[in-house]
């Protein structure tokens, strides 16, 4: 890959961003309820043309967001991603008319996504998950077809019903490009928090408006975006969905959920099958927890939820695939999440350390305190630029997307959670009052460690990528 920098018209997106993110979002969210849905919020991200830019920007754009939000308003970086998590499995694999009624509301902010894949058991180790997709055996087939074979006819197969949303006829199909990875070769991660798809970058600038079309056609090939025909997905006939999971942002408030649970027991990660699932279907409960962060995150119960063909993200048994190529892309921009945050505390600090004064001068005159801030300052950068390289590489459809993801988000959160760290010890006891920009970021950086991936499984991946490089014939 080629040495990386931003282009001036970008820079000048990313300082505008900042400004939204401080002037009209910080407001907006400081109104919220911590541990709830903020819909003003998610709504006003909307009519900013943010949420709709998530179906047509690639990884970089992502990072770009994700960062320059974060700096100013960590509440609506978090929403944001959010709602591209939750909706991007829709976007790249989900059918037409999956598409045309969940991502134009996901996309003005009238709709709440969230992606489930987290169980009380299941966290670093997804393929774990114990979600049970019960057949109704009086409609399914005999046996599941093999790859490329049609399955049988259903008998007196019919959707469940649930409350229909008006869709966007005509919409114009996004580009996106595709994962080369094989979804299947890293190990699985934490699926907590927030994805958006791996399209060709839009020219950066103004975010589009709110009104603007919403791509609702057929996805990015090579990552299940043909639909199968409609006899061939019937054949599946319908499941009951039963069992927990944990851990799931916007939970229990969300308004459907992208749902992984297992229809073959046995078979690991290729068992694994995507749902959509609205959150009006009988048999879904759930209950918020109380996170040391104030994001909204809950437990979802499954108690015999039905669910049909039509409601199946890709192909049955290839959910696993689903969750991976959101978590590549994914990855890089969680990095970006936490250097938005380390460069907030990089600011602060530079400011307070600057105007303080102490032992006969100014703090940043100690020479101790300078040589910090130095190395506050290197490894933010390092950070960023390492996230840059890594969403680059998505966007052009690298081979080593797996393993540059997992470096860029190991590495960015790993310094974002020193830099804030070392913020707080030079601003001393005032940093940790409750409303200080760093008792709020020192809550806020703990959990990018650990969901979409802990930084255990970072290095696990890093690891196998590097030796399938050394062992390869």
């Amino acid at each position: 890959m080629t040495a990386f920098s931003l282009d001036p018209v970008q820079t000048a997106w990313c300082a505008e961003l900042r400004a939204l993110a401080e002037e009209r979002l910080r407001p907006l969210a400081e109104k919220g309820e911590p541990g709830h849905v903020n819909r003003a919020l998610v709504a006003e991200l909307g009519r900013l043309g943010l949420l709709a830019r998530l179906f047509t920007s690639g990884a970089l754009d992502l990072c770009l967001m994700r960062e320059s939000l974060a700096r100013g308003c960590t509440e609506a970086e978090t929403a944001l991603a959010l709602q591209g998590l939750g909706a991007h499995p829709v976007h790249a694999y989900g059918t037409r008319a999956q598409r045309e009624r969940w991502l134009p509301r996901v996309a003005d902010g009238s709709a709440v996504a969230a992606f489930a894949l987290s169980e009380p058991g299941a966290g670093s180790d997804a393929a774990a998950l114990a979600l049970r997709a019960d057949r109704d055996d009086a409609r399914a087939p005999t046996s599941a077809p093999g790859p490329g074979e049609a399955a049988p006819a259903a008998r007196g197969a019919s959707p469940v019903a649930s409350g229909a949303a008006p869709g966007v006829p005509g919409a114009v199909p996004a580009a996106p490009g595709t994962l080369p990875a094989d979804p299947g070769s890293s190990p699985a991660a934490s699926g907590v928090e927030p994805g958006v798809p791996g399209a060709v970058p839009a020219a950066s600038g103004v975010a589009p408006a709110a009104s603007g079309t919403v791509p609702v056609g057929p996805g990015p090939s090579g990552v299940g975006a043909q639909e199968s025909p409609v006899a061939e997905r019937d054949g599946w006939g319908s499941w009951r969905l039963s069992g927990e999971k944990c851990w799931i942002s916007n939970a229990p408030e969300a308004d459907f959920y992208t749902v992984f649970a297992r229809t073959t027991p046995g078979a690991g990660a290729r068992g694994v099958t995507a749902f959509l699932v609205p959150a009006d279907r009988p048999g879904l409960t759930g209950t918020p927890l109380d996170m040391l962060s104030p994001h909204p995150i809950g437990a979802l119960a499954f108690d015999a939820v039905p669910v049909t063909a039509d409601d199946v993200l890709g192909e049955p048994d290839r959910g696993f695939r689903v969750a991976m190529h959101t978590l590549n892309l994914f990855r890089p921009s969680v990095g970006a999440f936490a250097v938005g945050m380390a460069e907030a505390a990089l600011a602060a600090t530079l400011t307070h350390t600057a105007g303080r004064e102490a032992f006969g001068g100014r703090l940043k005159d100690l020479q101790t305190v300078a040589h910090q801030v130095a190395e506050m300052a290197m490894r933010t950068e390092a950070a960023r630029l390492m996230v840059y390289a890594a969403a680059a590489a998505y966007d052009e459809g690298a081979p080593d997307v797996p393993r540059r993801a997992a470096m860029a988000k190991l590495l960015a959160t790993e310094t974002a959670q020193y830099v804030v760290d070392a913020a707080v010890q030079l601003h001393g006891a005032r940093a940790l009052r409750r409303g200080h920009l760093l008792e709020h970021l020192y809550r806020e950086v703990r959990a990018p460690r650990i969901y979409e991936g802990a930084s255990e499984v970072q290095r696990a991946v890093i690891a196998k990528e590097l030796y399938a490089s050394v062992e390869a014939p």
